[in-house]
């Protein structure tokens, strides 16, 4: 049996069994196997069954909303794989850093990671191709990651070391990601995106248990769109809200998507940043 500790919100009519384990950055516990780390914005740390780590958007020694420990990026302890959905700064973050410390590959837009090979940023090892509907294995046959679409937009803005000026480069379009781990578990990480028809279509096809939702508005949905888009299209069994409350546009709270999700069987997950949700 599951046990909670933390919160866990919108949770009408469930027991307690269906719950996942919820750990805020002033619980302690033992962590279970499957374990996802919020560091703010739509920064995300996941650690699979077997033990791999998955980076996905890593803003975090410039994001306002990551805990000071994690701003040493030695305490995010090993990595195995970068997963970005576009290339503004807030979620390319530091994501070629970490690639070339850990000489591990960075996924991303297909157009964006030729630009970072292009400019010098990465070397070709480390920003492999890939778009839209294709799926890929780099952790091995376990563990499928798929590139789905999302609405939005994906400038690369480069500061030009030999002019000490900033240039706009292609960032290919931006997308979202499905991963399903090695026991079958499957997240839809959105990325940055308004809501889009083709959202029902990613549910009904690739079922995803939990769904990481941009909740903020401005850039992106706000707190009534990204609940239509669970409440009529995706039906997964969690949901993560993020990348609110960062920067002033970003007005969306956990509390009005709450609000506007009503009764359903979705549960909603509140996690602070530096905290944790396990399954």
């Amino acid at each position: 049996m599951l046990m909670l500790a933390g919160g866990v919100l919108g949770c009408q009519g469930v027991s307690a069994e269906d719950l996942p384990v919820i750990h805020n950055p002033d619980a302690s516990g033992a962590l279970p196997k499957l374990e996802l780390l919020w560091l703010g914005q739509s920064a995300l740390r996941l650690t699979t069954p077997g033990g791999k780590v998955i980076l996905i958007d890593p803003f975090i020694t410039q994001n306002p909303k990551t805990p000071e420990k994690y701003k040493d990026l030695d305490n995010l302890g090993k990595v195995d794989l970068i997963l970005v959905t576009h290339a503004h700064a807030d979620h390319l973050g530091d994501g070629p850093a970490l690639a070339r410390k850990y000489h591990i590959p960075l996924i991303g837009p297909a157009g964006m990671n030729q630009s970072l090979v292009t400019l010098g940023v990465l070397p070709a090892e480390l920003a492999p191709g890939m778009n839209k509907s294709g799926t890929v294995t780099p952790l091995g046959p376990t563990i499928h990651i798929t590139m789905v679409h999302a609405e939005h937009s994906s400038e690369l803005d480069w500061l030009n070391p030999a002019t000490g000026q900033h240039e706009i480069h292609t960032g290919g379009e931006p997308v979202g990601y499905v991963i399903e781990l090695e026991n079958g578990f499957k997240i839809y990480d959105m990325g940055d995106t308004g809501l889009f028809s083709d959202m029902k279509f990613i549910g009904d096809y690739y079922r995803p248990d939990l769904v990481v939702i941009p909740i903020g508005g401005n850039y992106t949905m706000g707190p009534v769109e990204a609940a239509f888009a669970m409440r009529y299209w995706i039906h997964a069994r969690y949901v993560l809200p993020v990348h609110y409350g960062t920067f002033p546009p970003l007005k969306g709270t956990p509390e009005e998507f709450i609000k506007a999700l009503g009764p359903t069987r979705t549960k909603v997950l509140e996690l602070k940043p530096g905290g944790t949700v396990s399954f």
